[in-house]
């Protein structure tokens, strides 16, 4: 995160948490489309990708990443530990390999056949974080949030249980510091691609 704050050019799009729901649409049609992919390489439609559905999946998409990096991926982004990657899950493993890989590798040509607007909504999502990650050092700190939903635009400001809300819903271990991981899966249930998925549980 750091490395793309760096070489971001400073614009930011978003001055305000309702210039953020305003993209929901659009976030959501792009995330139909990784859906697409996931019931494809959801051999057995058990709602999971399994380790080995994960690894010709991955093949696929040309992705050349190792037995170790796979596995890395798969329990890093198994957070519910059931042995199985869900829809979401997903999701956040895309992404994640999406920042990991450069954007000029044919990995990223074959995904992007695939998943027509990937460009678009990963690019926009990694916008949001850094919108909230005011000190730019990637974690949101309740003031970051704080201070990016009610300062940034002040005729916009949240409403303080509002904003102690949203930053609860992405802070899972209560440590008081979001990660991108935490911060994907908040966000994928506020666009709300599944309106009757609460998401993972989190395992203590």
């Amino acid at each position: 995160m750091m490395e793309i704050k760096r070489n971001s050019s400073g614009k930011n799009n978003f001055r305000s948490i309702d210039s953020v729901i305003l993209k929901f649409p659009q976030f959501k049609e792009g995330l139909k489309e990784i859906r697409g992919v996931f019931e494809k390489y959801d051999e057995d439609s058990n709602g999971t990708i399994d380790h080995e559905e994960l690894k010709k999946c991955l093949h696929k998409l040309q992705f050349h990443v190792g037995e170790e990096e796979i596995d890395d991926l798969f329990y890093y982004c198994d957070v519910n530990e059931n042995e199985g990657i869900q829809f979401n899950e997903f999701i956040v493993l895309l992404c994640l390999i999406y920042l990991l890989k450069d954007c000029s590798t044919s990995s990223n040509t074959t995904l992007k056949m695939e998943l027509p607007q990937i460009d678009a909504t990963f690019n926009t999502i990694i916008e949001v974080f850094l919108f909230l990650d005011k000190n730019g050092d990637g974690k949101l700190k309740k003031k970051d949030v704080v201070k990016a939903l009610n300062e940034a635009s002040p005729r916009e400001k949240s409403p303080s249980h509002i904003t102690r809300t949203r930053f609860e819903e992405m802070d899972w271990d209560r440590n008081g510091k979001v990660s991108f991981r935490e911060f994907l899966f908040a966000f994928i249930k506020w666009v709300g691609i599944d309106s009757d998925d609460d998401g993972p549980e989190i395992q203590n």
